[in-house]
């Protein structure tokens, strides 16, 4: 078996593969406070509860965003799971050939999604991740990463909005079901979420025609959106053509192939 941690800001997903196949997946938050022990703790009960054995697990892939959490889950990973893991970054196989200009200011889970998107669904393609941040990646027909663009996420909007100024309230993200709206929360809400629909849809016509300047007009770029908030912005928006939930996880396995002989 295959374990894999795709460590974001907000939340740490986890996903145990076998044969190439994803066997099961949770989320828990993310906690840099944590140590080593309490992570492998929290996961040995993970497996408890699916009646996973951890002996089984022949080796683990790490992507993150959290640079300081590398050193705990690597720790944990030699403690719990007798495993070296794999930390997605520079030296690692990807299959894309990256032109950002450095190409180490690169996400972790940007790289990810592209190659899981590439994988899947070939290119050219955009990939909006909805997390914490919301990111908007470009990928040529010639797995060419281009880079992309980032902007703050639903969650950091609202949170802004409450924190910097007094009398706006925290509220639940969700539609209102309309933009004319007669109370504070709703306004608040209507704001956040159809103006990050229009933030999306606005993003992803510019990085199309950018893309097809690149890759030719005749080109068909497909959209592809993952990450918490996916489902709800789509709902609102005409430009996504596939919701791809596990994403992550699944360029995390791809990777792993890439990289070492698929487990067993």
């Amino acid at each position: 078996m295959l374990l894999a941690f795709d460590v974001g800001n907000s939340n740490i997903v986890l996903g145990v593969f076998q044969d190439g196949k994803l066997l099961t997946n949770w989320r828990i938050e993310t906690d840099q406070a944590k140590s080593a022990d309490e992570y492998g703790m929290l996961i040995n009960q993970l497996f408890a509860y699916e009646n996973l054995d951890p002996a089984q697990v022949k080796d683990v892939i790490i992507s993150t965003v959290v640079p300081s959490l590398v050193f705990t889950l690597q720790h944990m990973s030699t403690k719990y799971f007798n495993k070296r893991a794999i930390v997605v970054g520079p030296g690692v196989k990807t299959g894309l050939v990256v032109k950002y200009d450095n190409p180490k200011q690169v996400g972790a889970d940007r790289i990810v999604n592209a190659v899981a998107a590439f994988e899947k669904y070939g290119g050219p393609l955009i990939i909006i991740d909805f997390g914490t941040a919301t990111t908007f990646c470009a990928v040529t027909d010639k797995a060419e990463y281009l880079g992309g663009t980032i902007a703050p996420g639903l969650k950091i909007s609202s949170d802004a909005l409450f924190e910097k100024t007094s009398k706006l309230p925290k509220v639940e993200i969700e539609e209102p079901g309309r933009v004319i709206c007669k109370n504070t929360i709703s306004s608040m809400q209507s704001g956040l979420v159809y103006g990050h629909m229009g933030l999306v849809e606005y993003i992803v016509r510019k990085m199309k025609a950018e893309l097809q300047e690149i890759c030719g007009e005749d080109k068909e770029v497909t959209v592809v959106a993952t990450g918490g908030l996916a489902n709800l912005i789509e709902n609102g928006v005409d430009c996504v053509d596939h919701i791809d939930k596990l994403l992550t996880l699944e360029g995390l396995q791809i990777i792993y192939c890439k990289n070492k002989r698929q487990p067993k």
